[in-house]
Parts: C-alpha cells; structure tokens; sequence
C-alpha cells in the first residue's frame, strides 16, 4: 500500500468516526425533544392541577327539566339587575326541605346541609380572579349572550364533572382550559382574557379598555 492510499484510507476512517458521532448527537438531540414535549405538554400540566371531587353531585339535567325558565330559575337576575350566581341553600330549601328523590346525593343533601342550615361549599368552575370583573348582566341582558357560549352545556349534565384546581393560582383549570396551548373548538373551553377581547373585538370593533373588565 502505497504512503497516498495509507492516507486515503486513515481519512475515511476519520469521516465515519465523524459521521457515527454526528448521528448519535442527532439522535439523543431528537429523544431530548421529544421527551420534552412529552414532560411540557402532557405530565406537567397533569401534575399542575389536583382534583377535587364537589360536595354535591348535582344533576343539572333532572332540574332544567323540572323548571319554566331555564338556567335562570336558579341563577337569576336580582331586583337591582346583580347576579345571584350560584343558588343559596334558601333557595334549594324551598324544594328540598325533606328529601325527595331516591339518591344518596340528595339525601345527603338535606340531611347534612338543610337541616344544619349549613351553605354547600360548592367549588365554582368558572370563578375569575380577584383583578376581574365581570357582569352578568351587560353580556346576557344588554349582549344577548346564551349561557352555554361561557359555559358550555354543563346545563345538560346528569352529574358534575372533577373540579381541577391550579396547585399554584387556585384557579379552576376552566379558566386556562383543558389545552396548554390554548387551542379552542367552542367558546367555552376556556375564560382567558383573549377569549373575553376576541370576542369584545368580534362584537362591538374593540377590545375594550382595561377599566372594563380589571378592578
């Protein structure tokens, strides 16, 4: 062999040895990626919210059907235009004084908070923080607005779904929404502050001042 083919030779050996090396950065480069997007998108945020189960599993479905005016039945408009939100345990007495049903949520339901005249601590799915305000009555009176374009058609469920709470906020996962990335197929899937604007900027031209909705 002669002294240039001794060089070719030590030359290719050099360039698979820089090949092999490359394709093994690619490849840890590749499970690195991977294995982030795995942690970031789909264990991190399971990790981010605990799961709370409601005091009361509540079946919006058997009441609407029992009540004349829909939603507002119980979550009404008061006197001076404020929303009552969600339904005191006065209001429920007035049906449920004795237990009317057969199912251990209801019975559970008069006997433990009826007739101690105890409030159900019922966790709010869609409670905005303290910084927001949010009228009721300026989207659903003035705007026209359908319940379920914010809050989806939780008014036809038979039972109440977990709530997650943000272990680091303390908001409800309804606020952020189901999808990290804040994808959306309905108007309800989350209540950020750009779902609030777009639609702002979709109805009335502008997104609105920061005054209107921030305290």
């Amino acid at each position: 062999m002669t002294k240039l083919d001794e060089n070719l030779s030590e030359g290719c050996q050099a360039t698979k040895k820089n090949c092999k090396g490359n394709s093994s950065a690619a490849v840890f480069f590749i499970l690195g990626f991977i294995l982030s997007l795995i942690v970031g998108w789909i264990i991190f945020p399971e990790l981010l919210y605990s799961q709370k189960k409601q005091p009361i599993d509540f079946n919006h479905k058997l009441h609407m059907d029992s009540v004349d005016n829909g939603c507002e039945s119980c979550h009404f408009f008061r006197e001076d235009g404020t929303f009552a939100g969600v339904p005191t345990l006065e209001q429920c007495s007035g049906c449920h004084e004795d237990v009317q049903g057969e199912t251990a949520d209801e019975k559970k339901f008069v006997e433990e908070y009826v007739a101690n005249q105890v409030e159900v601590p019922w966790l709010i799915y869609s409670r905005q923080p303290d910084c927001v305000f949010f009228s009721h009555a300026a989207h659903v009176k003035a705007g026209s607005m359908d319940c379920k374009e914010c809050h989806g058609s939780i008014g036809e469920s038979e039972s109440l779904k977990v709530y997650e709470e943000n272990r680091v906020t303390g908001y409800s996962r309804d606020i952020w929404g189901k999808n990290i990335a804040g994808i959306k197929k309905n108007t309800s899937d989350s209540m950020k502050m750009d779902v609030c604007a777009n639609c702002h900027l979709k109805e009335t031209g502008s997104k609105g001042a920061c005054f209107q909705c921030h305290k």
